[in-house]
């Protein structure tokens, strides 16, 4: 079984599936919202489209995320179309994820979206006027004919890299990242270097790709999670809970030793470099912030966890090992098997709580980026 049918979230809706444990996810989104105004206000301002606005959210998972960007992109046509006198154009949706998502979920709650948007926006923005539809393919390949999207949103899913680097294993077959899941302490260089080299390669192709389908003068806003040398990555804490679990004979350490998460954070410098070598785009804005692992207020949305501050490690390690474990349990059961996942996720919500004990602001950095396809002009 390839990547492509194991790397998406849990499904669902149960009490580990991603949607009911995407709430970082959606503050990412949200702090995206500014350059989705900026660009949809600055599209309109250069008449960039008319009769229909074609946007595509790429990595749009399952869960009540699934329509945030798209309300977001309502709104701002709705503030814009207003403040120019404009009628809204028809909206065309493409949600885009890899074939293992689940679309069932996401789709079921369509009608409750529609209902939503005819009740706040009125016939301007209903149903016949907001078309939507799925992709189910991988963003490492064409998507749209050219040339014929105006606006491209992706949030926490351009870091996932499209294979394993070749680097992370040895000519004569012997693995390089031994007990560590993903880019860790006793990492060697080589294994960061093969890990950069594929989110080149894959970032390249990604920029290669949509700026084909976007119209000449089209918008991205994209965010990815990236990298703090000076923190651990959520994944060493998983992968210490692994190397625990192998020392009690829980985990074959050959089981440990041959896997590694497909993932690349990267530094804001990296991005920008690939982006100005690709040369399809000029980056609009580029900038860094940081999201809470967990916050007091998580405590409210979980029912059963006690609204006591003291308890705020505690709780924050059950809450942050079940967000991991939406995101994370598909990938590490087809590997580890299904049968150690609720050990392994206790383990983890007890090393996440330590954790939070000395660092209770520990933070995921993450990088916002807009940019612009570079107008083109043909010559008759």
């Amino acid at each position: 079984m390839g990547l492509e049918q194991v790397l998406h979230m849990n499904g669902g809706e149960e009490d580990f599936s991603y949607a009911n444990n995407s709430s970082t996810q959606n503050d990412v989104i949200l702090k995206a919202k500014p350059l989705i105004q900026e660009s949809i206000y600055e599209m309109c301002s250069s008449n960039i489209f008319s009769e229909c606005f074609r946007f595509a959210d790429l990595g749009c998972s399952s869960g009540p995320n699934t329509y945030l960007p798209t309300w977001e992109v309502i709104e701002a046509l709705d503030l814009t179309c207003r403040g120019f006198n404009h009628k809204p154009p028809m909206l065309q949706v493409f949600l885009n994820d890899l074939p293992g998502n689940d679309f069932n979920s996401a789709f079921k709650s369509l009608p409750s979206f529609y209902e939503r948007l005819e009740k706040e926006k009125g016939d301007e923005f209903g149903q016949h006027n907001c078309l939507i539809a799925a992709v189910p393919r991988s963003f490492y390949e064409m998507l749209f004919p050219p040339h014929s999207l105006h606006f491209i949103f992706s949030s926490y899913a351009v870091h996932w890299l499209s294979e394993l680097p070749e680097g992370l294993v040895s000519e004569s077959g012997i693995p390089m990242n031994k007990q560590n899941f993903y880019i860790g302490k006793t990492s060697p260089s080589n294994v960061r270097k093969a890990c950069l080299d594929q989110f080149e390669k894959d970032f390249t192709l990604f920029l290669k790709l949509r700026s084909e389908e976007l119209k000449s003068g089209g918008r991205m806003v994209l965010t990815v999670m990236g990298d703090d040398k000076h923190s651990p990555h959520v994944w060493d804490l998983l992968g210490n809970v692994a190397n625990d679990m192998v020392s009690e004979g829980l985990i074959e350490g050959s089981k440990l030793e041959s896997f590694n998460v497909p993932l690349y954070s990267p530094r804001a410098e990296e991005v920008r470099h690939i982006i100005e070598r690709e040369g399809s785009f000029n980056i609009h804005q580029l900038q860094t912030f940081n999201i809470s692992w967990f916050q007091i207020s998580d405590m409210k949305n979980h029912e059963g966890l006690e609204l006591d501050s003291s308890k705020y490690s505690e709780v924050g390690g059950k809450i942050v090992a079940g967000r991991k474990r939406a995101v994370a349990e598909p990938l590490v059961a087809r590997h580890f098997g299904k049968a150690i996942m609720d050990d392994m996720f206790q383990r983890f919500s007890i090393k996440a709580t330590h954790y939070l004990e000395m660092e209770p602001r520990a933070a995921y950095p993450s990088i916002l980026f807009s940019l612009i396809k570079k107008r083109t002009f043909y010559i008759k």
